[in-house]
């Protein structure tokens, strides 16, 4: 098996050194804007908030119970208290706890200012208005400190973070109702082919449906992503070109599928370099080597393949840590792990392949990965029935039943 590779006459750019030459030219949006807590899912700050507010502002119990001053019992004795009141969530204890009393306390109810511990119920014996404590019991336990979870002016959320549900939480608990973020990267996509049709046609000899802007449509579903469809374009290099240079002016992004590669109908370089500029054309990857990054204007340009798991694949290794770090947060590293190979797997050494599997664990906790079946690009059954990658470096010749080798698990979606 003779790898496309070898067939170059200067080797292909790294997947690691072309992520390289996408970090040193992206520019993160510094355009911000304010939004409502409730719509801040997923969302990237543009500024860091610090708490107005102790969290908790007061003490309060830490569960169902009684509450009592220490100083009022001796350690190491069983002892009994008079229920002198209650204090509940939201409604507290509003007397003076005297020597000798407790207050019945429920979970996040304010402890009175002279009680520092509290037993919870299951540990006590209530007979009336007379709670009987055990000698095991421990005291100065089950409070819940002022600013124990944030103290005031503590940091809530650093700038540059997106936002996650237990974020939106958190701020809520300080009585955060707005946010400052960075506006939503705007995107285009376009397939190009003369073979594409929508869906709802029926197929003529030689056309097929355009999945591509099916797949991108999904990949790009993020709340940091406003998303144009720009459709479908016919091979026609004028009609090409000026699709991409209006769309440019209106655009922080262009993601194009098709039309990468060399043949006579491919336009997309040939269109980048005289109307924007090309920083890299075809890569060591597999699936994906004819992959386009450039810019049209101030519009950053990514041409990726038409065979849709070559476009997933090259998305996700090199167009989504772009996206994120136009957004204005950290890209994130995908998740790699180790796992015990059940299938042989074919390769020639030149590029690094992205192979699809099935990642399992054994009943021992094993990791153990088997191939999701053919190959090629074009085969979405197989990349429907994946899981994972199976991430195979360029020096590699094959892999053996029994080969140990590194995996990355996708994502929920």
């Amino acid at each position: 098996m003779i790898d496309a590779c070898s067939l170059e006459k200067t080797p292909l750019l790294t997947v690691a050194d072309a992520l390289q030459h996408i970090r040193a030219s992206i520019t993160a949006i510094s355009d911000m804007e304010t939004v409502r807590l409730e719509n801040a899912l997923g969302r990237v700050l543009a500024t860091a908030i610090y708490s107005p507010i102790n969290i908790p502002q007061q003490r309060n119990a830490a569960m169902d119970g009684y509450a009592f001053t220490s100083s009022d019992v001796s350690a190491n004795q069983p002892f009994a208290l008079t229920v002198s009141g209650t204090s509940w969530a939201g409604k507290p204890f509003s007397g003076e706890l005297q020597a000798g009393q407790c207050v019945r306390i429920f979970t996040g109810a304010v402890l009175p200012d002279e009680a520092d511990s509290v037993i919870m119920q299951e540990q006590v014996q209530c007979n009336g208005q007379q709670v009987h404590f055990s000698a095991n019991c421990k005291i100065r336990q089950n409070v819940r400190a002022v600013g124990e979870d944030v103290a005031i002016g503590g940091l809530l959320c650093a700038a540059t973070k997106k936002l996650s549900a237990v974020d939106l939480a958190l701020l809520a608990s300080a009585g955060i109702a707005e946010v400052s973020v960075f506006r939503k990267v705007r995107i285009a996509i376009v397939s190009t082919g003369d073979e594409l049709i929508p869906l709802r046609q029926a197929l003529a000899s030689g056309q097929i449906y355009d999945s591509n802007r099916y797949l991108l449509m999904a990949l790009l579903a993020d709340p940091c992503y406003q998303v144009t469809d720009l459709g479908v374009l016919i091979d026609d290099k004028a009609l090409i070109s000026d699709s991409f240079t209006k769309s440019a002016l209106q655009h922080d992004v262009l993601i194009s599928t098709g039309g990468a590669s060399v043949g006579e109908a491919d336009y997309v370089k040939q269109i980048l370099i005289e109307c924007g500029e090309v920083n890299f054309w075809k890569l060591a990857i597999k699936p994906g080597k004819p992959l386009t990054f450039g810019k049209l204007g101030g519009c950053y340009f990514f041409g990726l393949p038409g065979n849709p798991v070559s476009a997933q694949v090259t998305f996700q290794q090199l167009v989504r840590p772009a996206l994120q770090q136009l957004s204005g947060t950290m890209p994130t590293q995908p998740l790699r792990l180790t796992a015990t190979c059940t299938s042989t797997l074919k390769k020639s050494a030149g590029r690094q392949e992205f192979q699809r599997g099935i990642l399992t664990q054994t009943d021992s906790g094993e990791l153990i990965v088997s191939s999701a079946g053919q190959q090629g690009s074009n085969i979405l059954s197989a990349l429907s029935l994946a899981n994972c990658y199976i991430v195979l470096p360029s020096d590699n010749t094959g892999v053996a039943v029994g080969d140990t080798v590194i995996v990355e698990p996708f994502s929920s979606f």
